[in-house]
């Protein structure tokens, strides 16, 4: 099943969801039964997880208005691991 968005004129935005394929260009509005357009949308857009819509937003911006750095950001290095001890046991050279 897929979600598909259509428009009323006098009641807005909502939503109707049909086997993939078969949306029509108008639908009968749920709340006045005027004829409403179907409007395209990108999919699945109220799934997608925040850190993910966050991302794409700030990759989206980025377009525009890129951010301008002055200097090299700093390398930032892992903590070290702690020792294995099982490697003590090993035979040295």
């Amino acid at each position: 099943m897929a979600t598909y968005e259509y428009r009323c004129d006098d009641c807005g935005c909502f939503e109707q969801r049909m086997a993939m394929g078969t949306a029509t260009a108008s639908a009968a509005c749920p709340t006045c039964g005027r004829d409403a357009k179907r409007i395209f949308s990108v999919p699945m857009t109220n799934q997608t997880p925040k850190p993910l819509a966050r991302m794409l937003a700030r990759e989206e911006a980025s377009r525009d208005y890129p951010e301008v750095v002055d200097r090299v950001p700093l390398r930032r290095r892992p903590p070290p691991t702690p020792p294995n001890p099982a490697h003590a046991r090993l035979p040295r050279p």
